[in-house]
């Protein structure tokens, strides 16, 4: 019988260990976050998503009526123009709808603009809009003395987009054929005290994403919860958390179901449920560059997590001018430590098999050799 040799028993371990390091998320791979400078004269960008068909993200805009695609080189190109719109409105969320292969854009006017709150639809592929709906029409503020802030969208699997508004606290819903409705006006969003002193104080609902298993996540800026929203009737209900998260302003899901909240004015938080939101757990924060305002968060490729720093504060100034913003991925030094501790137990595991393994053979070797002789 043949020996086996010990260094194709080491290239089997070598092999076993750089299967596993592939098999796990990047932040084990990648040795530095990965930062996208781009340039674009006065974009002032705060919403985000990432366009897994073209591979590259897609930022709005506060002041330009235009989305833009930025590459992971930092190469930004124009993606939609939509000169029809009003001047100067606001491209803030953004959600990209991949089974129907359109990208949904918030659309809101800030004073002293006159009134305007849109939902856009445009279709990836051709880049044309399928509908504009004037979400105005659909308001419900009592006396009318609140004016609607359109901030951000979600999309489900069936095409049904949901747009929070910050000033009135309740949810708008737009169908795939643009139709327009009040989707969720809980007395849960206004049931908690809002402490006048804290930053967004006067942001209500705010950051929305939507969840495979029937329900949205929506946080609350001037509260910091946030809300389980049930997509077949809108009822809500808060999430039991650790912590407020106060000034939240945008909600990104991983696919491993771990939620990140972003802030302009606090932190990245990162938050876990074991029973589909009941109740969760803010189980590690990152610090956030806060003078260059991040506003926005998104999940792109091999399920890296991404802020995007927008400078948007600095856009409401007329006489500002800024041509650089950045997309940087978020890494959270937890999951770190923990993947690197996996990754110990299992070099352990690894040359424990081997010293085993090397015992077996001698074991055996010496067996068939007193036999030969």
């Amino acid at each position: 019988m043949s020996r086996v040799s010990p260094k194709l028993a080491l290239l089997s371990v070598f092999v076993f260990f750089i299967t596993f390091l592939i098999s796990k998320p990047s932040s084990v791979l990648a040795k530095q976050p990965h930062t996208i400078n781009f340039r674009s004269l006065n974009l002032y960008p705060e919403g985000l998503a990432w366009d897994r068909s073209g591979q590259h993200f897609l930022v709005g805009s506060l002041n330009q009526r235009v989305i833009s695609s930025v590459s992971d080189a930092g190469v930004v190109e124009t993606f939609i123009s939509d000169p029809s719109l009003p001047e100067n409105v606001t491209f803030s969320g953004l959600a990209v709808d991949s089974l129907k292969k359109r990208l949904l854009v918030v659309v809101h006017a800030r004073d002293p603009l006159p009134p305007f709150n849109a939902l856009a639809a445009y279709d990836l592929r051709s880049r044309e809009r399928l509908f504009l709906s004037n979400l105005n029409l659909a308001a419900d503020d009592g006396d009318g003395s609140i004016r609607p802030i359109a901030n951000d969208v979600a999309v489900d699997f069936k095409g049904n987009a949901y747009v929070t508004n910050s000033a009135g606290n309740y949810i708008w819903k737009v169908n795939e054929n643009g139709e327009v409705s009040i989707f969720s006006r809980a007395p849960q969003y206004t049931a908690h005290p809002v402490d006048p002193n804290t930053p967004y104080s006067s942001i209500g609902l705010n950051g929305i994403t939507y969840i495979s298993k029937g329900y949205l996540l929506v946080v609350q800026s001037s509260t910091g919860k946030m809300f389980k929203v049930s997509e077949d009737d809108g009822r809500a209900r808060m999430v039991l958390l650790n912590e407020d998260m106060i000034g939240a302003d945008d909600i990104a899901i991983r696919s491993d179901g771990v939620v990140f909240v972003v802030s302009p004015v606090n932190k990245l938080w990162l938050l876990k449920s074991q029973d589909s939101w009941a109740q969760g757990v803010v189980y590690d924060k990152v610090d956030l560059d806060l003078e260059r305002f991040p506003t926005s968060v998104a999940v792109g490729e091999r399920d890296r997590v991404y802020v995007l720093y927008g400078h948007v504060n600095e856009g409401t100034v007329e006489s500002s001018v800024r041509e650089s913003f950045s997309i940087q991925e978020m890494r959270s030094k937890k999951e770190d430590e923990d993947d690197n501790i996996w990754m110990f137990i299992l070099i352990g595991l690894g040359l424990a098999y081997f010293l085993f393994w090397r015992f077996q053979m001698r074991h055996l070797v010496a067996k068939m050799d007193k036999k030969i002789n």
